[in-house]
């Protein structure tokens, strides 16, 4: 407390005494100041301070080590960000401030570019008892700890506010991603971080979050506690499928034995002959060689076996592969080219999914360019033109890595696809997951070659048909199996074969079909476009032309045409 010579209530001193008390005083008041000092700098604000430091820190080195950190925003916003951010510090907790920066960095619109609350451990956000996965039919519990294992294989209808859809769009936004599929991956183990769901504004209490679920049609509401630190992602595996003692998990009361795609996640690659479909099943889960045994020597070892036993089909599985080192997909490639045993159409099947990523989304890459395989499953997290390789960037303060791409990997500039797609969709369900069922592998050891849509366009056609063709592009389209596979060249370059034959009204009907499954893209305008030009249809020529401009303003072919037709 302070001392005030008033309250000292004694005579008047002397000239030396008074002196002598006023030095007392002087360094009692010194000493008090001393003690006091840091009150005068409240916590808050040299917290804010260090935040402030991160997030500049954060801002001038992204741009120094990215490949291109604008390719998918301005500078302007970038910076008009990292300012509002910088504004808000004060007002923020800790958790806060992360997810609005984990924020700012996804914008950069990159997979290898993010700040993952799931990797680094200096973040340390915890996690809920449960683990959710977004399946086929919706977002469910498929396991937990044992003090909620009531709670496994319920679907999650709402979190907090939030519905589950709106939940995932939430989350969205703080996900450095190559497409859809990275928000798919990612989202169920944020949706389960308290901090997170508190910082999207999600919840209000992070101590007890209300999980509204349902089973069989009867909904309740489960409110979670913290359980403990999130659970940290191995870097280039998928291995967020282990069960552990101390988890109960939806596929525990399984009649079927356990599917050979979860069978030992942990291990880089393996093989298993499977007799009864004369079909070699492996399982490649990371991009590295072992400790025992190279990639290198594991290829020879495979298609050594490939080649002396009665092998009618490969399926190579990729479901769990998010990367490691590219150079290493060497053998596995050259061994498929070099095996004209199993390099043939219906007996080469690649799966994929949400986790093929990265360095394995590169051999996804080359398969696709040099090989026959038939991609089965779902899109894969990456895309054939990407960026990738990223460097660390640790800010000074808290010790928060912030990743950013170096590299940019091109296989073809004209390849606009946002992932990979299958050519036969085989899409896990809770009720797949539940039983033990594997409908990418059954898909891939059951397949029988079909006619391709253009196939059964042109037929249609050639009998001049046009409702026939209609139909017939309806009906496949309405095929799961055919959810993702990307028809949109093939359906175009049909196109251009009628035209050059002069059968003008069939080339406008498939390129109508086309532009009709693909509203987004201003090539199938742009095709369309010429397709009315070239018949003297000029009116709807425009349309179609300005159509293509409205989705890519550099159109170079519809500029041009439009120009001409407009007489400029």
């Amino acid at each position: 407390m302070r001392l005030h010579s008033r309250s000292l209530r004694m005579p008047r001193p002397g000239k030396l005494v008074r002196g002598f008390l006023l030095g007392i005083l002087a360094v009692c008041q010194a000493v008090l100041a001393q003690d006091t000092a840091p009150a005068a700098v409240p916590r808050e604000k040299s917290e804010t301070a260090r935040w402030r430091q991160d997030l500049r820190f954060l801002a001038d080195e992204m741009p120094k080590h990215h490949r291109n950190l604008f390719h998918t925003m301005t500078r302007e916003q970038f910076e008009a960000s990292v300012k509002r951010l910088d504004e808000r510090i004060p007002s923020l907790a800790r958790h806060q401030i992360i997810v609005e920066m984990a924020r700012i960095v996804a914008m950069v619109g990159d997979g290898h570019t993010n700040i993952s609350p799931s990797r680094d451990p200096k973040i340390g956000f915890r996690s809920y008892p449960v683990k959710l996965y977004l399946f086929k039919d919706g977002l469910y519990v498929r396991a937990a700890a044992p003090g909620s294992a009531d709670l496994v294989g319920a679907r999650v209808v709402k979190i907090g506010r939030a519905t589950a859809e709106e939940a995932c769009d939430a989350v969205r936004e703080i996900i450095g991603r190559d497409n859809e599929m990275d928000v798919k991956f990612f989202a169920p183990f944020l949706l389960t971080m308290p901090e997170v769901l508190h910082a999207l504004g999600l919840i209000d209490d992070m101590e007890g979050a209300p999980f509204l679920v349902e089973r069989r049609g009867q909904r309740r509401v489960a409110n979670l506690k913290p359980a403990g630190p999130a659970e940290m992602m191995a870097p280039d595996t998928d291995v967020s499928w282990l069960s552990g003692p101390n988890r109960v998990d939806a596929r525990d009361g399984a009649k079927r034995p356990v599917p050979l795609w979860l069978r030992d996640p942990q291990n880089k690659f393996w093989f298993e002959y499977l007799p009864n479909a004369r079909a070699v099943y492996v399982q490649f889960n990371q991009v590295g060689n072992k400790e025992d045994e190279t990639v290198e020597a594991f290829a020879k070892r495979l298609f050594a076996f490939v080649e002396s036993k009665p092998v009618e089909r490969l399926v190579l599985d990729l479901r769990l592969n998010r990367g490691g080192n590219g150079a290493l997909n060497r053998p596995i490639l050259l061994g498929l080219i070099r095996s004209t045993k199993v390099d043939r159409k219906g007996r080469l099947f690649t799966i994929i999914g949400r986790s093929t990523w990265s360095a394995a989304q590169g051999l996804v890459n080359e398969l696709e360019r040099y090989t026959t395989t038939t991609f089965v499953g779902e899109p894969t997290g990456g895309k054939t033109n990407s960026y990738g390789d990223s460097h660390r960037i640790t800010l000074p303060n808290s010790g928060i890595t912030v990743r950013v791409s170096t590299l940019w990997w091109q296989g073809d500039e004209r390849d606009r696809r946002p992932w990979t797609g299958p050519e036969v969709a085989a899409e896990l369900t809770f009720e797949d997951y539940r039983t033990n069922n594997d409908p990418a592998l059954n898909a891939a050891l059951s397949y029988v070659p079909a006619r391709s849509l253009p196939e059964l366009l042109k037929e249609a056609l050639s009998a001049n048909d046009l409702k026939l063709a209609a139909e017939r592009d309806r009906q496949w389209r309405a095929d799961p199996a055919n959810a993702y596979f990307d028809t949109e060249v093939p359906v175009n370059s049909l196109g251009y074969e009628l035209m050059s034959a002069g059968r003008l009204d069939q080339a406008i009907e498939v390129f109508s079909l086309n532009a009709a499954a693909f509203p987004h893209s201003a090539n199938a305008w742009d095709s369309l476009g010429e397709a009315y030009r070239t018949r003297g249809d000029k009116e709807a020529a425009i349309r179609s032309y300005q159509k293509a401009l409205e989705l890519n303003p550099n159109q170079g072919s519809a500029i041009e045409a439009l120009r001409i037709l407009r007489g400029r």
